[in-house]
């Protein structure tokens, strides 16, 4: 072998090495703070609290089983159930709206955005001021003859905790459904319209196909986020909310409190799998669409 192919074998094996060594401190950090932190609590979930003793699924038939669990778990399925689709139907009608005004989506983007950078500690604060049985909304509807709602002692705390997820989030999903559009071939809509397509089929039939790759982002990005309202709710209603807002991060916070590593465990992995199996569904639902 001459040793221009020589060195030439080297060079690629040495790209490959390389390409290796970048990705070894990612795979590391992901190794080190989430895969074995997981398998650790997969662990856990399949022993006893004391002792570590094998249990089987003795962890899991006492979650089930648990009513707190119950409703902590119906109550987080209907807040994702309908505070997601609402954002993700919400945010693509305004990012429509802001596509065929170019001159005002540089200003609305910033404005929408920036609830994001509020803390949340902040938000929790202002909703009380704004929600609480003296505060300000309660103060206008005793100005115009309406009797003061109870808003987080009552049903209504699920709607508050509803638009407090809208409220943080509409930006951050306006900004991706204009970068998915923007990335539609203004050709094929050209065309369509040439065609005779009105607004509504193009819409329909060029510019919503192209928007599957976003449409599963913007989901997955979506139904993530609603794992993270307990904060709000945490820090607005306390740790014994109304029960329509029991999520299951009271429940899982209530258990480490308690030391219930075994159900806390058993829990979690159980909402990561169940996590993991919508992720997966809605993958294999873009990809048959594509």
């Amino acid at each position: 072998m001459s040793s221009r192919k020589k060195q030439g074998c080297i060079w690629r094996k040495w790209n490959k090495t390389k390409d290796f060594l970048f990705l070894l401190p990612s795979l590391a950090g992901v190794s080190l703070f989430v895969l074995i932190p997981f398998c650790d609590v997969l662990r856990r979930s399949f022993t006893s609290a004391l002792g570590g003793q094998f249990a089987g699924f003795q962890n899991y038939r006492a979650v089930f089983s648990n009513q707190a669990f119950r409703l902590a778990a119906k109550n987080t399925l209907l807040f994702m159930g309908v505070s997601v689709p609402f954002l993700m139907v919400l945010s693509l009608g305004l990012a429509l709206a802001l596509y065929v005004l170019p001159e005002a989506s540089r200003f609305f983007r910033t404005t929408f955005l920036l609830p994001m950078a509020v803390p949340v500690a902040s938000i929790a604060l202002l909703w009380q001021v704004l929600f609480h049985k003296s505060g300000l909304i309660n103060g206008w509807f005793h100005g115009i003859g309406i009797s003061p709602i109870d808003w987080m002692g009552s049903k209504a705390s699920f709607w508050v905790l509803v638009a407090t997820f809208l409220w943080k989030n509409l930006g951050y999903d306006i900004v991706l459904w204009l970068a998915g559009l923007a990335g539609v071939p203004i050709s094929i809509q050209e065309a369509a319209q040439v065609d005779g397509a009105g607004p509504f089929k193009i819409f329909w039939h060029v510019t919503l196909p192209n928007l599957l790759p976003t449409f599963y982002t913007v989901s997955v990005l979506s139904l993530l986020g609603a794992q993270k309202v307990f904060r709000e709710a945490y820090l607005a209603a306390g740790e014994y909310p109304h029960e329509s807002i029991y999520l299951l991060q009271h429940l899982f916070n209530h258990w480490f409190q308690e030391l219930s590593i075994d159900k806390l465990s058993a829990a979690a992995v159980t909402m990561a799998f169940g996590i993991l199996a919508v992720v997966i569904g809605l993958r294999k639902i873009v990809g048959g669409s594509e």
